[in-house]
């Protein structure tokens, strides 16, 4: 149950990160600054985001 719970709040970093990345990228600042953030949060969020659904996904629950 621990494993399911840690995938689901990496899921929701993952998540969160991708939207910040997403609105840097709507925002339509221009520079290297605004091109490193979008990339740095969206790689993160994309890690974050699918590590924790293959661990919610291949986490077996045991009948108690």
């Amino acid at each position: 149950m621990e494993k399911r719970v840690l995938g689901i709040i990496l899921s929701l970093f993952g998540v969160v990160s991708l939207v910040i990345a997403g609105m840097n990228f709507m925002d339509g600042g221009t520079g290297t600054k605004n091109v490193k953030m979008v990339i740095v949060f969206g790689l993160i969020g994309a890690i974050f985001f699918f590590s924790g659904i293959s661990l919610v996904r291949n986490t077996k629950d045991k009948a108690t």
